[in-house]
């Protein structure tokens, strides 16, 4: 809804690509000043663009999220920029490789963890902070239908997933009190650049929107409206939530 987020600062990390460009759109688009957080420095800055092209306000960090010192610097960027943190979508997030347990290696567990579960954490930790210090704000992190089902060989990205849906409830209930409210969204299999690889095989492709009882997979854009809704006042009763956006895969499971 243009206007619903005037005054207040968004921030969104993977915002370079997929769910967080579109999130981060959006939220210029509702009227909010937009900081975008991603590694990727050229397509960060091209989200940037398309945000101030379109008349918003919207600012870069390279950061991160599984580095301390780049998420603490992420948030003073934000502060130092815009005064003031009011919505914050910690969407950064890595597949890892595929097979199962006891062909994991160790690196692989730890760099899935250190990105999506650590990285949530970090950014909630930083984030936090300022919303106490302004009266409250709104928090979403990106999980997964894989934080709420597993698969066979998806081992870490599973277990971080489902590591953020704990999380998330958690800080929930800890700041349930301060006015912070803090959910999750759970994507399906959504057209974005982490799975164009997967969607280049023709067969593969028609599987995965078989999963769908709606017959086809999820936009960016659609995600990212659950968000939006999440962080808006429309959902000031909503804490602890995690939101599903499937196309009805999950109810067919």
């Amino acid at each position: 809804m243009p206007g619903q987020f005037e005054g207040k600062v968004a921030l969104v990390t993977g915002g370079n690509s997929g769910i967080g460009r579109a999130a981060a759109i959006k939220f210029a688009e509702s009227g909010a000043k937009v900081v975008i957080a991603a590694r990727r420095v050229p397509e960060g800055e091209e989200t940037v663009d398309m945000i101030r092209e379109a008349g918003g306000d919207a600012i870069f960090v390279k950061t991160d999220v599984s580095r301390t010192a780049d998420v603490e610097a992420m948030v003073a960027r934000t502060i130092e920029a815009y005064g003031r943190l009011d919505c914050a979508f910690n969407n950064a997030g890595m597949t890892g490789s595929s097979g199962p347990p006891h062909e994991h290696s160790e690196d692989v567990w730890d760099d899935v963890m250190n990105v999506n579960l650590k990285g949530v954490w970090l950014c909630m930790k930083y984030e936090v902070p300022q919303m106490l210090r302004t009266g409250g704000g709104a928090i979403v992190n990106d999980s997964s239908l894989a934080g709420l089902i597993a698969t066979r060989s998806q081992v870490a990205y599973v277990a971080s997933k489902h590591g953020v849906i704990g999380l998330t409830k958690s800080a929930a209930l800890a700041y349930a009190g301060d006015g912070i409210r803090v959910n999750a969204v759970c994507p399906s299999w959504v057209g974005t650049p982490m799975i164009s690889r997967l969607l280049d095989d023709p067969d593969r492709k028609a599987g995965l929107i078989a999963a769908h009882p709606v017959g086809r997979l999820g936009t960016p854009d659609e995600v990212a409206e659950a968000v939006l809704w999440l962080c808006s006042d429309a959902a000031s009763f909503v804490t602890g939530h995690s939101m599903v956006v499937d196309g009805g895969m999950l109810a067919g499971r």
